[in-house]
């Protein structure tokens, strides 16, 4: 190759290289703020949900130390005494300060009876073992004639059996962890995006066990039922964006994502509408820790599914960078 001919070969070059950064220009130009934040800084902003999860793996450390349990159990986890009152005129405050002044030993937690928004009685919560002697003899000063009357009962659960009780729903959570990961696994055939779907998985259960803590609920069986019922919500986002993303053979990597993103929101908005409908009619405080713990751990999905997932999932295509994926995505950068 000669002179001439390098010179024009150059120039050519560099007029491609024109090309090529007046396209990019063109495309930024046309994409939003926040859409080039989220496509651009993929790699920034997988820190979030990675910082959610290690804050809220030290507050969980931080109940250990405290409680000496990880999460806060309720009556039927701990055992104990549940007190139930049925009153139309209740003043909880007093009664509760009442409580506590008089029976400082005793963990007592109050909960609201309420019918279409309107208090009807109350539970009193205890970590006694006395079918609530103490705590019926305290009400009776509040409410003289309330220990003889039919709208006072008491249930007592010995904390042998909550500790039995918690020791299933903790190994009914782990097994059905296990046989998810597995079909994960089977499904997908590569470590990298399975690790991401059982991660993501992990960390909504992990993050939502704090705010757990941070809310002050006290996690009943039926909050582990809730927690099981989180771990398919979970997966079922993961497994679609993944599915989407490294099976699908057409398109961009973010427009694939971007399709997934708007099955998946929609998946979630119509499950987080059912659930604060749920929240605000059912009179069932069982339903309604069911309905408030799915509320935070989809909200938390969201988070982990779209940002650190898809984060996952770009590095991994950026880094096998084989000639499948050139194929797929073209001229353009693998990951992008």
């Amino acid at each position: 190759m000669n002179r001439k001919e390098r010179r024009q070969l150059l120039k050519e070059k560099q007029i491609s290289n024109i090309n090529i950064e007046q396209h990019k220009d063109s495309s930024n130009k046309k994409r939003g703020f926040f859409q080039r934040i989220y496509e651009d800084e993929y790699k920034k902003l997988i820190f979030i949900p990675f910082t959610i999860l290690l804050v809220a793996i030290i507050l969980i450390v931080m109940n250990i130390a405290q409680t000496g349990e990880f999460v806060n159990k309720g009556f039927s986890l701990s055992g104990g005494t549940a007190i139930t009152v049925v009153a139309d005129n209740i003043n909880i405050d007093l009664i509760e300060e009442h409580l506590e002044s008089n029976l400082p030993n005793q963990q007592i937690s109050i909960r609201v009876l309420s019918e279409a928004g309107v208090a009807r009685g109350f539970i009193i919560e205890s970590d006694a073992q006395d079918n609530g002697e103490e705590i019926i003899n305290e009400l009776e000063k509040l409410s003289p004639g309330i220990k003889d009357s039919d709208n006072l009962s008491v249930t007592t659960m010995g904390s042998s059996l909550g500790d039995s009780f918690f020791r299933d729903a903790i190994l009914a959570i782990v097994i059905a962890f296990i046989f998810m990961s597995i079909v994960v696994f089977i499904i997908f055939k590569q470590a990298s995006p399975s690790l991401a779907v059982i991660l993501c998985a992990l960390s909504d259960i992990i993050v939502t066990i704090a705010a757990i803590n941070i809310f002050g609920i006290k996690l009943s069986t039926a909050g582990i039922a809730a927690l099981l019922m989180l771990i398919g919500y979970s997966v079922d986002t993961d497994i679609l964006l993944s599915t989407r993303v490294i099976r699908e053979k057409k398109g961009r990597v973010m427009t694939r994502i971007y399709n997934a993103l708007k099955t998946g929101l929609t998946m979630n908005a119509t499950t987080l509408v059912t659930v604060l409908v749920g929240i605000f009619i059912s009179q069932s405080p069982e339903l309604k820790q069911i309905f408030t713990i799915l509320l935070i751990g989809l909200v938390i999905d969201i988070i982990n599914t779209w940002i650190q997932n898809v984060g996952i999932l770009r590095l991994y295509l950026e880094r096998k960078n084989t000639p499948n994926n050139k194929k797929i995505i073209g001229a353009e950068k693998v990951g992008e």
